[in-house]
């Protein structure tokens, strides 16, 4: 007669008075069930059933039992032989010579314990681990492939006034870098909740294939139409598909050291900005190569970056299907909240005057009789100090307050505008070297303090919302944004003429853009603290 062998077939998770029941759970967590009275297990042949929590069986094996560490410590410790646990799955001899046990222990639970961190509104976050630094380093690379093409707009205008487009004027060309900077962050009113709903990895896919094709199809450009289209809405639609998965991405993983890895995977486009403006600059002036051959080398360049993005960018939370009018489109109820509203408002003002230098700053050094290689270098100077200012703040910021930071960073960017740049273009007696000497000293401080902009704002915009809605505010937020950066480069381009062919509009224009900045996130952040002393003193 056959023996009938019972299915032992787990109601509820084990818990432990030590252990929590979700820190021991495997990928497929079987746990097999323990009677009320005392009984040795591993004398009897058990057939695991269909773990509950899964579609698929469970493989078995004759005479093997599951237990887990917590159950079998007291039986562990009266073992001679017994092994320190390790992480995963383990076998152990069982009493049975025939017979083993498959151990299942914690993976270093105590340090991931201790690593998560939850905020105000209960939304839990690994804070690390080997997928979460993973996740910052395709963030990296994708940053630094669409906003290394982004920095680089100085480097190209420069070089299209004076080759393809020299019969434009400055306010012409800076339409072709005002509407690609408009499409990077406008089109991110969709790129957000498509992003909540399913995930980065084809709008990335997308993203990286138009980058690509934009680097290719520039070397055969030759008219402005031409630009315009593959420059502005190709390369602008690529740039909003890889960089707002890029940062909403990283705010899935962390919250309390949401500031500094968002900042790490920022410095990707610092590092883009000093990379292709060299490398364009060389090969300019490199006979047999020059315009062509140079923008077919930049998208050999951005093909490694391309893949470290697809593979490793990813998103935390379980998708939201599926995606309907409702979200799509922006909540206007989000525009209720008065801090959301401000800091849209001073985001608005500070990329209104971000996007000027980054244009036009080649440009400039080129008017006041810079050299041309340094000219072109200049703004890789720009985009050095903007490395450590996407960083540094970042690490300040989760000390003490992104708000405050990042209130700190804009006074310091309007310092620069009003003490170096405007006297570097007013001072005309003064020798070449001094005047060389301001702008040198401009384009670090203001790369430095700019570069809190990039990585400091997603984190203020992170602490206003839920996790899960992250990426739909971050992408309300920049779509109006986005605004800003249509106009401001050719109103900005306008000014030069009108001022007689000198820059010092231009400044001006950029330097009390960001004082209205600096003013409204002061504005922001004492919507949360009252306008007393806590104003100063309060971590926000």
């Amino acid at each position: 007669m056959t023996t009938f062998n019972p299915q032992l077939i787990v109601e509820k998770p084990l818990s432990s008075p030590n252990i929590p029941a979700s820190s021991i759970a495997a990928p497929f967590a079987p746990v097999v069930s323990i009677p009320d009275h005392p009984r040795n297990v591993a004398d009897s042949q058990v057939t695991l059933a269909t773990c509950p929590n899964h579609d698929a069986q469970v493989p078995t094996e004759k005479n093997e039992v599951w237990t887990t560490s917590a159950n079998n410590q007291q039986q562990q410790e009266n073992e001679t032989h017994s092994e320190k646990p390790t992480t995963g799955l383990q076998r152990t001899p069982s009493s049975t010579s025939s017979s083993s046990t498959l151990t299942q222990t914690p993976v270093d639970a105590e340090n991931n314990l201790s690593r998560v961190s939850t905020d105000a509104l209960g939304n839990t976050y690994p804070e690390g681990g080997r997928q979460a630094y993973l996740v910052v380093f395709g963030s990296f690379c994708g940053c630094l492939m669409s906003l290394g093409f982004m920095n680089t707009l100085s480097t190209y205008n420069a070089y299209l006034t004076t080759h393809q487009l020299a019969g434009q004027s400055e306010s012409t060309i800076g339409w072709i870098f005002g509407i690609y900077a408009f499409l990077s962050f406008f089109l991110g009113i969709q790129v957000g909740p498509l992003f909540d709903s399913y995930g980065p990895r084809l709008l990335v896919a997308a993203g990286t294939l138009l980058l690509f094709l934009t680097f290719l199809l520039l070397s055969w450009c030759t008219q402005y139409w031409h630009f315009v289209l593959v420059f502005s809405i190709l390369g602008g639609t690529g740039t909003s598909l890889v960089f707002t998965p890029s940062i909403a991405a990283v705010g899935h993983w962390f919250y309390r050291s949401r500031g500094t890895f968002t900042g790490i995977a920022c410095v990707g486009g610092s590092l883009g900005g000093i990379i292709f403006p060299l490398v364009l600059q060389r090969l300019f002036d490199t006979p047999g190569i020059g315009w062509s051959w140079a923008q077919r080398i930049l998208a050999l360049i951005s093909v490694p970056l391309a893949v470290c993005a697809n593979v490793f960018i990813r998103s935390r939370l379980p998708p939201k299907r599926p995606i309907t009018k409702a979200n799509l489109l922006p909540d206007p109820m989000i525009f209720r909240d008065p801090t959301f509203t401000l800091v849209v408002a001073a985001t608005f003002m500070l990329e209104w005057g971000l996007f000027v230098p980054v244009s036009y700053l080649t440009s400039f050094a080129l008017s006041i009789g810079v050299n041309q290689d340094l000219s072109y270098q200049i703004i890789a100077v720009f985009n050095a100090g903007s490395c450590f200012g996407r960083w540094l703040p970042g690490l300040v910021a989760d000390r003490y307050g992104r708000f405050n930071t990042m209130t700190l960073t804009v006074i310091l960017c309007s310092i620069s505008i009003w003490a170096f740049w405007l006297p570097s273009d007013l001072l005309e007696t003064s020798t070449e070297t001094t005047r060389l000497a301001l702008l040198i000293i401009f384009s670090v401080v203001m790369g430095f303090g700019s570069g809190a902009g990039i990585s400091l704002i997603p984190v203020c915009v992170g602490q206003l919302c839920e996790t899960e809605h992250y990426g739909r505010y971050y992408a309300t937020c920049y779509t109006v944004v986005s605004f800003s950066t249509l106009t401001g480069i050719p109103l900005a381009g306008s000014l030069v003429p009108a001022a007689g062919g000198r820059y010092w509009g231009l400044i001006v224009f950029t330097g009390l853009s960001y004082a209205l900045s600096t003013v409204i996130f002061v504005w922001a952040k004492a919507t949360k603290t009252g306008f007393g002393r806590q104003l100063l003193t309060q971590r926000f």
